[in-house]
């Protein structure tokens, strides 16, 4: 124990011409017992304790005399780096402690000394505890008088009875047949004895504990041998698995001829023998050095392993016969050495014929797959697209060479040209057409809850987040993401999806979680946003990144010839879903190619949506009036109510209904939506949640 681990750094002071007085306030200051003494060089020259000022008050001296008339001088002093437990052989209470130079540094007492000497008894006390608490064996240990001083965990677990129950009593009444009071009188030590406790059968080691000459105690120690039992089963796994592993080896089609890490032969397999006419009997146990020189192979694989330390492959004839492709590889033990060598053996024109069929069978597949691609690509269009011109022929094309990729796509148009259908298209006839397709409109959904509903959030992320909720990135995971209305995106997230793009991860609000993501992404816009960027109102950066692989879809009014296959494509899906029969006349499809669409493909489905639900409607009306701006269904009101509307007014008053009866959370679960779906809507209604 040194002495610079133990002492007091840095002690208080004193001078030879300090006053006792002063010296007495310091004491109760900073109570301590003593202080050394030093001149104008910091070396010691006295010590002033308690002891000290305790003769000054018995004398009736006042405090004004000097430290110097009342110290002890000369003082006996330790060296810094010497041993502390030096202060107690000396015999002194204190001592200041010095360095090479003479100099005072600290200051070393009799209580600085017992209290490590005490923690060291302890930490020693605590470790020979936790030694035998750790011990697997039972440890037992009585005094002279045969009391119980030990009884560990082990002891516990191996006899049944509790430490407590233990601890303190006589031995005889705790564990009568342990024959330890014998040895204990006795003083001989007994080894390998078994003793029947219960349903466990242990092995004991019993023996005195000898102090001084004197018989102090005795100790057993206790083996529980009944694990012997299921060490015995776990040999018969063993065996059963080595069966299992050969049966695995002999099966294996390639040859297989394993060594040890000096190339002594251990195992072949059935596949060696029948491949090279070598049978077990000819190499087992032989090395291969050996074998190399007395002619059955030209060289070893194995031996070029042990030697690269390395897989090595060759290309070797053995006997004379066939050429082999052999690939010897190394196992490596916990210490880096090679312990086995395992080599296959694979017969090269085998290896031919089965190449000529896989290869074979590669264009097969390949030929298979575009057909099936052909096919789906054909089916595609017969069901979702009814293309004509040229114009959309192109577009098609260009779509569908993107699909093959992972590109971001941009697809350019006018409200109501197939955006979307042409983004589901890319996604359809992608690699990832078997994951989702999650639509996103970003102008539908208003900012402030837009964010939480693209990222997700975490719980406690604001007030009403009481679980945590992944978004439409992590949604789409594996898939494709289709941003619809890209250029009504608030600046404030433009930032963050152009993260998404970059760095493929995504944050939830309220969480520190990076999430890697694997998503295409498809965006979709009606407006300029080279126009937007110019203005200010879209980040330049996000564009580039968007603008990967654009695709403008033509309106519709420059592509008339695609018109009368729509409206009938149109007029055939709707007749059927509302149950009727209404076909057109050569004026109407004369109306329709006159008019200029500037709804595009959305508009002609709904004008004749229209025409089909209203009874007594004419279809050259409906135009007419949609050119003029007015909604046809409105001009007599009392013939009809737009379904569109009708299910807006039930929703509106279901809604209201709901947020009467309790808070936004309450009314989401009432209606079996969630809570920023209920929140959306009743901004759209204008509907108060507060």
């Amino acid at each position: 124990m040194k002495t610079s681990d133990v002492m007091n750094a840095d002690p208080f002071c004193l001078h030879a011409n300090d006053t006792v007085q002063y010296a007495a306030t310091k004491f109760r200051e900073k109570r301590i017992d003593a202080a050394p003494v030093i001149d104008e060089t910091g070396k010691a020259v006295g010590l002033f304790t308690k002891t000290h000022l305790f003769h000054v008050v018995e004398g009736g001296h006042d405090g004004t005399g000097s430290v110097g008339q009342w110290m002890t001088a000369p003082v006996k002093t330790v060296p810094l780096h010497g041993a502390a437990e030096d202060l107690l052989k000396g015999k002194l209470h204190a001592a200041p402690v010095v360095d090479s130079q003479g100099r005072v540094v600290g200051l070393l007492t009799r209580d600085n000394v017992r209290d490590s000497l005490l923690m060291e008894f302890e930490k020693s006390h605590e470790k020979l505890k936790t030694v035998l608490e750790s011990s697997y064996n039972a440890i037992i240990a009585i005094d002279a008088k045969g009391f119980v001083t030990n009884w560990n965990s082990a002891a516990e677990r191996i006899t049944g009875i509790d430490r407590t129950e233990a601890n303190g009593r006589l031995l005889n009444d705790v564990l009568p047949m342990s024959e330890l009071m014998t040895v204990l009188k006795n003083g001989r030590t007994k080894r390998g004895q078994k003793l029947q406790l219960g349903q466990t059968l242990a092995i004991t080691n019993r023996a005195p504990i000898i102090k001084g000459g004197e018989i102090v105690g005795a100790v057993a120690v206790l083996q529980d041998i009944s694990d012997l039992e299921s060490i015995a089963a776990e040999l018969k796994t063993t065996r059963e698995l080595n069966k299992e592993l050969d049966a695995i080896i002999d099966s294996v089609y390639e040859g297989l001829y394993i060594t040890d890490g000096q190339a002594n032969t251990l195992k072949i397999n059935k596949a060696y023998t029948r491949m090279t006419g070598i049978k077990a009997e000819e190499v087992l146990g032989r090395n291969m050095k050996e074998l190399v020189d007395n002619g059955y192979y030209s060289q070893s694989v194995s031996l070029l392993v042990l030697e690269k330390k390395k897989p090595v492959t060759i290309m070797h004839v053995i006997k004379g016969k066939k050429k082999y492709l052999i690939t010897g590889n190394p196992v490596f033990n916990e210490k880096n050495e090679i312990f086995r060598v395992v080599t296959t053996v694979r017969d090269v024109s085998e290896l031919n014929r089965l190449k000529q069929k896989l290869e074979t069978a590669e264009k097969l597949s390949a030929k298979y797959h575009l057909e099936i691609q052909h096919l789906r690509s054909q089916q595609m269009k017969q069901t979702e697209f009814i293309e004509r011109s040229e114009k959309m022929k192109d577009v098609l094309n260009v779509a569908y060479q993107a699909a093959q990729g992972n590109a971001t796509v941009l697809i350019l148009g006018e409200t109501g040209v197939g955006k979307e259908l042409v983004g589901r298209y890319i996604h359809k006839n992608s690699p990832r057409n078997q994951a989702p397709f999650i639509n996103v409109n970003c102008a539908a959904i208003p900012e402030n809850l837009l964010e939480s509903e693209l990222f997700g959030y975490e719980k406690g992320a604001f007030t009403d987040a009481t679980t945590s909720k992944p978004g439409m990135f992590e949604l789409a995971d594996t898939g494709t993401i289709f941003l619809d209305e890209i250029g009504d995106l608030a600046f404030g997230l433009q930032g963050k999806l152009l993260r998404v793009l970059q760095e493929k991860e995504v944050t939830r609000i309220g969480g520190t979680k990076h999430r890697r993501l694997d998503i295409r992404i498809i965006a979709a816009t009606n407006r300029d946003l080279g126009k937007l960027v110019k203005e200010g109102t879209f980040r330049e950066d996000l564009f580039y990144r968007l603008n990967v692989i654009p695709i403008l879809i033509p309106p519709l009014r420059v592509r008339k010839e695609e018109i009368p296959y729509l409206a009938n494509h149109f007029l055939a899906i709707l007749n059927k879903q509302y149950g009727r029969s209404k076909s057109m006349r050569d004026r109407d499809m004369e109306i329709l190619m006159q008019y200029t669409w500037p709804g595009n493909i959305r508009e002609l489905r709904n004008i004749i949506e229209r025409w089909i639900v209203i009874d007594n409607e004419d279809l050259v009306s409906l135009v007419h009036l949609e050119n003029e701006g007015m909604p046809a269904s409105f001009q007599q009101a009392d013939k009809a109510v737009r379904l569109r509307d009708a299910v807006s007014e039930i929703e509106k008053r279901l809604l209201t209904q709901a947020l009467e009866k309790g808070s936004t959370r309450k009314a989401a679960r009432q209606l079996g939506i969630s809570q920023p779906s209920l929140l959306r809507r009743a901004r759209k209604y204008g509907i108060e949640t507060g």
